[in-house]
């Protein structure tokens, strides 16, 4: 997701300095203004940010202390309008460091962590800007804005109260020491957690494979290889690697060995986060009480579309009762088949579940995962994606190889509209690297803003963790990871459709419970005959993937329905549970134990915790967030419920799904965009029926 996160919650922009060497110090004179990464050396960054920070102050100043009573103008607009030097270097570090983070990037990112904390807390906390901001906000209702206009004023002016504006003295000290230290503790929670992953080896001989398709057993061959170990197989815990063993490998033991080493991931030992991540709760809970909040939920979801914890709590609760009789179903469905299949009674363990469960639905559908790796070659997915935006909204994407990248794997694109006018650039960045954080995220070099009247076009990456080709296949997809490309995808798309006057506003700065909309939204197309037809096509023959294969695809895909709800669910109440403290936690164990209790799916495996490897939550900007996921997927199935009553690509919904949605950014309340989109307010029924839960 969006990583310009260092700053406070609003972008700025700063005057051009002259600099021969530097090339942050100026716009890109490139094409489009790309990132010219071929110019970039590393120490650049520190130098971008040291300057940038330096005219960023005195622009403030500059806005502080004009004599002229305090305007949208002068104030509001020139403040959105601030820093642009210090935005471009942080917009090209973050997502670098995220995607291609060696030891040497690690180092700036911490030397620049408490600078950059520094500086935005001494934005925040600047009496003279606050009262000048404060005076504009005051007087709103006289000031005849546009609605766009107004929004940015009362963003501006909720992101400074939010932030400790209204704190004096001592507080405010308090707030600005504390911010520090929390930057510094986000940010060594990522390192931890990249490094952690990235250092872990088991080693297999051939016969402790069995089970696996050639595919992973081939990947596991080469990264062998690659350690110099050829002849040998090395399993990570890279997701493509882990998922796949998880699900097909036949030793319950290494199963096991696998799972708790995964879940074990930076709970004690070099990588420890355990120490990290209490301190970062305990933080946020003292930044909230110093706000006004009783903890760091209430506060952090004031600017939400749930803007409660009792909101939160009444989703996942009701969710919760819904599909928790349909999950007792489940298991006792894949209980019965493991004792079918293994001739004996068995208790089925968290290490079990992707294993059987495969085997069950392969039994029940004819099919598994590996049967539609062929359909689903890397460069034809690529080709439907893309054809999913065309036929929706008209775009067409051109690869151009003339730009510079910042890893060779990555490619580039342009991306311009059913008229030929120039959108956008996508970058697109699929495979593991020792130096890319896990997961899959979107997010931007350049957001899109207004400029002396003219947009200013978005530059787009998504950047994603696939399974890579081997020394005799292409990159061939899982269904997930082709589920994965798209709910990207869609943040692009929030991204490069939109058009917005000011870049704080643009794309996907919507409240956190609103993000996921787009890129959600875009994964029911998938269990669509109309989409799949049109790109999933055999890599060898070129066949167009069997009616037969689609059918059981869209026939299977309410199978695990309730697991993957309450899955989803169970890092929801352990994010809530950390973000709801009202005192230091004494053991996270037990701790996270109690917190996701009412969604325990398996017997306790002691040693193992899912919040130490938890980035989301500590490092990724989803404190008290993640809970979103399922908020944005009601309203997504409800809007897809929608298209799918009147044509999945129908031309007229699609054209006010755009205009009402996908266009407006963070212009007005995401309530009033879907309402205006679709006429009421969403429920979670069309959630329910999808999965197969309510009829």
């Amino acid at each position: 997701m969006n990583l310009k996160t260092l700053i406070i919650p609003l972008l700025f922009t700063a005057p051009i300095m002259t600099n021969a060497e530097n090339i942050f110090f100026e716009e890109f004179k490139t094409t489009h203004n790309v990132v010219p990464f071929d110019r970039i050396e590393k120490s650049f960054y520190e130098e971008a940010v040291d300057s940038g920070i330096k005219v960023a102050q005195q622009e403030i100043a500059a806005i502080v202390n004009q004599r002229s009573m305090p305007t949208f103008e002068n104030t509001i607009v020139a403040l959105e309008n601030s820093g642009q030097m210090l935005n471009r270097t942080l917009n090209t570090f973050f997502p670098v460091l995220s995607a291609d983070g060696d030891d040497e990037m690690n180092e700036i990112a911490m030397r620049i962590s408490p600078k950059l904390s520094e500086y935005s807390t001494s934005i925040t906390l600047n009496e003279g800007l606050w009262n000048r901001i404060k005076q504009v906000y005051d007087r709103r209702d006289q000031l005849n804005l546009s609605t766009e206009e107004k929004m940015l004023l009362e963003k501006t002016y909720e992101s400074f109260a939010h932030s400790g504006a209204n704190l004096e003295g001592e507080a405010r000290d308090q707030y600005r020491k504390l911010s520090a230290e929390l930057s510094e503790l986000n940010l060594r929670f990522e390192q931890n957690t990249v490094k952690a992953t990235a250092a872990y080896e088991l080693w297999l001989k051939k016969e402790d494979l069995a089970g696996l398709p050639e595919s992973s057993i081939e990947a596991a061959a080469l990264a062998a290889k690659e350690k110099g170990r050829e002849g040998e197989y090395l399993i990570t815990l890279q997701a493509p690697t882990y998922m796949a063993f998880m699900k097909y490998a036949d030793r319950r033991d290494l199963r096991e060995k696998l799972y708790r080493d995964y879940n074990s991931l930076c709970n004690g030992g070099e990588f420890d986060n355990v120490a990290i991540m209490k301190r970062i709760a305990e933080v946020r809970l003292e930044l909230a009480k110093l706000l006004g909040s009783k903890t760091y939920a209430e506060h952090s979801l004031k600017m939400t579309m749930a803007e409660t914890p009792e909101n939160v709590y009444k989703l996942l609760d009701d969710l919760q009762k819904a599909y928790a009789p349909a999950w007792k179903k489940e298991l006792k469905e894949l209980t019965d088949f493991a004792k079918k299949t293994e001739g004996k009674k068995i208790e089925l363990q968290a290490w079990d579940y992707s294993y059987y469960a495969n085997k069950l639905k392969n039994e029940k559908y004819a099919f598994n995962d590996e049967e539609l790796r062929p359909y689903f070659e890397l460069n034809n997915v690529i080709e439907g994606v893309f054809g999913f935006a065309t036929k929706l909204y008209g775009l067409q994407f051109k690869e151009n190889q003339n730009y510079s990248v910042y890893n060779p794997e990555v490619k580039s694109f342009d991306v311009m509209d059913k008229d030929g006018n120039f959108i956008g650039v996508l970058y697109t960045d699929f495979f593991p690297r020792a130096t890319k954080r896990g997961g899959a995220w979107m997010t931007e070099f350049r957001p899109e803003r207004f400029v002396d009247g003219v947009s200013q076009r978005p530059h787009v990456t998504l950047t994603m963790n696939f399974t890579r080709p081997t020394e005799t296949k292409p990159s061939l997809l899982t269904f997930y990871e082709v589920e994965t490309f798209i709910h990207e995808f869609g943040h692009g798309l929030h991204s490069l459709l939109t058009q917005a006057q000011y870049s704080s506003l643009s794309g996907t700065n919507v409240f956190r419970d609103f993000v996921e909309v787009p890129s959600q939204f875009g994964e029911n197309y998938l269990t669509q005959k109309e989409f799949l037809n049109s790109f999933a096509k055999h890599y060898i023959t070129g066949e167009t993937i069997p009616q037969e294969l689609v059918d059981k695809v869209i026939k299977a895909s309410q199978f695990g329905a309730a697991y993957a709800c309450l899955r989803q669910l169970s890092f929801g109440y352990i994010d809530m549970a950390w973000h709801s403290i009202t005192a230091p936690v004494d053991d996270a164990y037990q701790f996270e134990l109690d917190a996701m209790k009412k969604v325990a799916l398996f017997p306790e495996v002691k040693g193992t915790m899912t919040s130490p490897k938890f980035t989301h939550i500590f490092s990724g900007g989803y404190a008290a967030g993640y809970y979103s996921y399922k908020w944005a997927e009601m309203i997504e199935a409800d809007a897809f419920e929608y298209f799918k009553q009147n044509g999945i690509f129908n031309p007229t919904i699609a054209e006010s799904w755009r205009d009402n949605v996908m266009s407006r950014g963070g212009t007005e309340a995401p309530m009033v965009l879907y309402k205006r989109f679709r006429g009421q307010e969403p429920t979670i029924d069309a959630l329910l029926k999808r999965d197969g839960i309510k009829k």
